[in-house]
């Protein structure tokens, strides 16, 4: 987007910021789904929740090895969360949390 051209708000919503938050709401709720079918202990689910953070400057560090924006984020995320990361991602594709993510983030800025 071209900043003279652009809301505030909207650029906000299309940062990178935004799109890792995005995507952490969409894997939180993957899990929360997991832990519902009986795939994810509790324990897991709470770390999970309380400890599950972002870093986009160690994202944007990590994809320069990976070449792999989602790869990056997995493993940065991971890195906050312990032992509970091998729930985190579970069962889902680059695709799953990219596509459902891209749609919350254009209903973000429908509402704006």
């Amino acid at each position: 987007m071209i900043d003279r051209y652009t809301r505030k708000e909207m650029a906000k919503i299309w940062s990178e910021q935004h799109k890792f938050e995005t995507y952490l709401r969409v894997e939180i709720a993957v899990c929360e789904a997991w832990h519902r079918a009986g795939v994810i202990p509790k324990d897991a689910l709470d770390a999970i929740r309380k400890n599950a953070r972002i870093d986009v400057e160690r994202i944007n560090e990590i994809e320069k090895v990976t070449n792999h924006d989602v790869i990056a984020f997995v493993e940065q995320v991971s890195e906050t969360i312990g032992k509970a990361s091998s729930y985190f991602h579970y069962g889902m594709t680059s695709s799953d949390l990219i596509d459902t993510a891209l749609n919350l983030i254009l209903l973000d800025a429908g509402r704006t």
